[in-house]
């Protein structure tokens, strides 16, 4: 009953073209206390999220009216909500590029409906626990102009203008900033960040720092910000600095 009461206002959005594996992923969920809102296409899945707000999106990668990347590309652009891929796609390609377009995760079909639900705790943890702070207030850091507002979760460039950041973005640049000088390998920003609650996939790593390259580097091709070191890992070159309560406050 507790785990019941806990997740009650937990909504979870599924976007599948197979009534079964809909029915069967409500039926579980809503056992488990979460409220859960079907979609088999793409324009049922548009018509949901803009009637409510979702905490998670599971989508389906083949669909009748759109290819799921296609639809994941279009819900990242103007949203910041989870989503976890659900394919049956073997190449591991289609799962790579679902990651690089914002998806946070994914499963591939047939699975296992504990694994689904460990895997979307986990994306739910990471998008709602605030991160650990580096010391006391050092809630908003400055680097090189920008500013990461670790307890709203939101990234402001230079010109204050928000740019949108998955969840795995978001802790990625968090554990780099957090560890700024520090030669992460890809082994420890899985514990940063994913906290080995899934497998451990050396590609998705390199697949988020991308993206992240080409939403806070002037040249992604060149980074100066976030540095490869040749067969150990990354590190991040800014040193950041904290903003004054006073100015967060104005």
């Amino acid at each position: 009953m507790t785990t019941v009461r806990s997740q009650a206002k937990t909504q979870i959005l599924v976007v599948d073209d197979d009534p079964r594996i809909r029915q069967m992923l409500q039926r579980y969920f809503e056992q488990e206390g979460y409220k859960v809102t079907c979609a088999a296409n793409g324009k049922e899945m548009r018509s949901a999220l803009g009637a409510a707000n979702f905490d998670i999106v599971l989508l389906d990668l083949v669909l009748p009216d759109q290819d799921g990347i296609d639809l994941a590309r279009e819900i990242r652009s103007g949203s910041n909500v989870p989503i976890m891929i659900l394919t049956g796609r073997e190449d591991v390609v289609d799962c790579v590029v679902g990651l690089e377009v914002g998806a946070d995760d994914y499963v591939v079909k047939p699975f296992h409906l504990r694994e689904v639900h460990a895997r979307l705790k986990s994306i739910l943890r990471r998008y709602k626990a605030s991160p650990n702070p580096i010391s006391n207030g050092d809630d908003v850091l400055v680097f090189e102009g920008w500013q990461l507002d670790r307890d709203k979760r939101k990234l402001l460039n230079p010109e204050s203008i928000e740019i949108e950041l998955s969840t795995g973005e978001f802790e990625m640049l968090d554990a780099f900033v957090r560890n700024a000088g520090r030669v992460l390998s890809r082994d420890m920003l899985m514990d940063l960040t994913r906290h080995r609650e899934r497998d451990a996939f050396d590609r998705s790593i390199d697949t988020q720092i991308s993206r992240l390259r080409r939403k806070i580097e002037i040249d992604p091709a060149r980074p100066e910000l976030i540095k490869s070191v040749r067969s150990v890992g990354y590190v991040f070159t800014a040193k950041p600095g904290r903003v004054p309560a006073v100015e967060r406050d104005r």
